[in-house]
C-alpha cells in the first residue's frame, strides 16, 4: 500500500512551487530524512536544473482504456 509511495527519494512533481514558475515542487522525503518529511503532503522547492542523489521521479502509465 502506501508504504511504497514515499521514503526512498524526493520526487519531482509537474507543479510549479509558486506563481512566477521559477521553482518546481518536490515531495516525499528521502531514506535519510526524519519521519516528518516522509509524507506525500510535505512539499519543498528546487529549481528545475537542480540535481542531487536524493532526487528522483515516479514513472506512471495510464491503464489501457476499454
Amino acid at each position: 500500500g502506501m508504504f511504497d509511495v514515499h521514503g526512498n527519494v524526493w520526487e519531482w512533481c509537474v507543479d510549479w512551487f509558486d506563481a512566477d514558475e521559477a521553482d518546481r515542487v518536490i515531495r516525499g522525503g528521502a531514506w535519510d530524512n526524519s519521519a516528518r518529511f516522509c509524507r506525500a503532503a510535505y512539499r519543498v522547492w528546487r529549481w528545475p536544473s537542480y540535481r542531487d542523489w536524493y532526487l528522483g521521479f515516479r514513472v506512471c502509465l495510464l491503464a489501457p482504456g476499454p
